[in-house]
């Protein structure tokens, strides 16, 4: 393939205090890297007084990465600001949650200006780029006023929203306009794919044409649907590992007998914690014969602090779930053991398959790769259950779950019921296909979907008159 150029906020490739920690995505990024003798180029994550344009390079494991530091207004209006309190609780469905500033707005645009003007004397007339994620959906236009001509792709990983809370945003023209600078926009599912195409049919009166190709502006780009997987070969070996054993272990041991239900989620409003802890409270209440057999291991590690949202939505889980505990739990047994710090992939896949089910009910996700990491983790004659939100990316795949609204308590006290009475025939039944997507739609295999749509592109077509 042609050398890769990848972009994000920031970088995740192998150092050597990282190698063995990284998650799925990473990692088949870094196998991509590595065969292209590749860059990745992003933020470092650190501050500086004076943006100076001065690139950090750094090679660790085959993997070359390219990093700049940002001033603190860059951070404030740019990642804390526009990127996280307006597009993210937007793209969220959380329009309540939005802040729509004029700073945040023109720091946006001055740090994707700022990625461009620092990233194009390191790129070559064949590189491919591949952007990713919302904090850089108008770098490829500032590719295109720097005469950057090259087969430039976009990768969404969160939800794209529906045009009519998208026409709420100021400018949302000019953001969705930029992303014909592109010549492969990806998208993880078919709804959200659909979701832009509305936005595209109605607002800017384009055609779709073959193969998903729409035009707009002079320009052609090309829009697929494109689920990112798990490292699926390497989750199952690390779930057979010592220290998964180990963990598993260990969490049989602690439940004394008790069937355990696990959730894991960064501590963030769309993942619909509050909403999951009224579910199991009302299946507590429903089902007095069962205080004392089960109990939820929630882990929320902490998230953007700094955002007031998220410091509320701490607030309120913490309340929540000592009143919970406070209701229901006696001298030996407590519903809800409520953990706010995070632990490497190798433990949690340990803890998967200690739970007979695995919550994930979130409001909004783009993906959710913990279903698929609790799918993964399981052992194959005896099986765990999946209840996952309707409204997560990963239920276009793993139609086999149960399906639930996380927005109705009895709904989700129902499916825990129906979880923890299933019979081991129908957990196989339910796990094998979707054990079977998982393994076939891995991360491998969403890397290759998208750079092999990228190389397709015709280099004429990727030009700028």
């Amino acid at each position: 393939m042609s050398r890769l150029i990848i972009i994000s906020n920031r970088v995740s490739a192998p150092t050597s205090e990282t190698a063995g920690a990284q998650g799925g995505l990473a990692v088949a990024l870094s196998a991509a890297l590595r065969e292209s003798n590749g860059v990745w180029f992003g933020w470092s994550g650190e501050e500086t007084e004076n943006f100076t344009g001065h690139i950090n390079f750094q090679r660790d494991f085959g993997v070359t990465t390219a990093t700049i530091d940002l001033e603190a207004q860059d951070i404030d209006e740019y990642y804390n600001g526009y990127a996280n309190r307006t597009l993210w609780p937007l793209f969220h469905y959380r329009v309540d949650l939005a802040e729509y500033e004029r700073g945040f707005a023109g720091g946006y645009e001055r740090v994707n200006a700022r990625f461009a003007e620092t990233v194009v004397p390191l790129i070559d007339d064949d590189d491919l780029i591949w952007v990713n994620d919302y904090h850089l959906i108008p770098l490829g236009q500032e590719l295109r006023d720097r005469q950057c001509h090259n087969r430039i792709g976009f990768f969404l990983h969160i939800p794209w929203p529906p045009m009519r809370l998208l026409l709420s945003l100021p400018r949302h023209h000019d953001l969705v306009t930029s992303l014909f600078a592109y010549d492969v926009v990806g998208f993880q599912t078919e709804d959200s794919l659909e979701a832009f195409l509305d936005y595209a049919r109605t607002q800017l009166d384009v055609a779709v044409g073959a193969d998903g190709i729409i035009a707009y502006g002079g320009r052609s780009v090309r829009l697929i649907a494109c689920p990112i997987g798990i490292d699926t070969t390497e989750f199952r070996a690390s779930a057979s590992a010592p220290t998964a054993r180990d963990v598993h272990r260990r969490m049989r041991e602690s439940a004394n007998d008790r069937t355990m239900i696990i959730g894991v989620d960064r501590l963030d409003y769309s993942k619909g914690l509050q909403e999951r802890f009224q579910g199991y409270e009302r299946f507590l209440a429903a089902h007095p014969d069962q205080h004392g057999a089960v109990f939820l291991l929630q882990i929320a590690p902490p998230s953007r602090g700094v955002v007031e949202s998220y410091q509320d939505i701490r607030t309120t889980l913490d309340g929540l779930s000592g009143r919970i505990n406070g209701e229901y739990a006696d001298a030996e047994w407590v519903p809800i053991r409520y953990v706010n710090k995070g632990y490497p992939r190798d433990q949690l896949a340990g803890m998967y398959r200690a739970a007979r089910v695995g919550l994930v009910t979130p409001l909004r996700d783009g993906m959710n790769l913990v279903a698929k990491e609790y799918v993964a983790a399981q052992d194959a004659e005896d099986p765990g259950v999946l209840i996952l939100s309707r409204f997560a990316g990963a239920a276009e795949q793993l139609t086999d779950a149960l399906l639930v609204n996380p927005h109705s308590p009895e709904e989700v006290a129902d499916a825990i019921v129906t979880a923890l009475a299933m019979p081991l025939a129908e957990r196989i039944a339910r796990w094998r296909p979707m054990m079977d997507n998982i393994e076939r739609q891995d991360v491998i295999w969403w890397r290759r979907r998208f750079t092999d749509a990228l190389e397709a592109v015709q280099p004429a077509a990727a030009a700028v008159d």
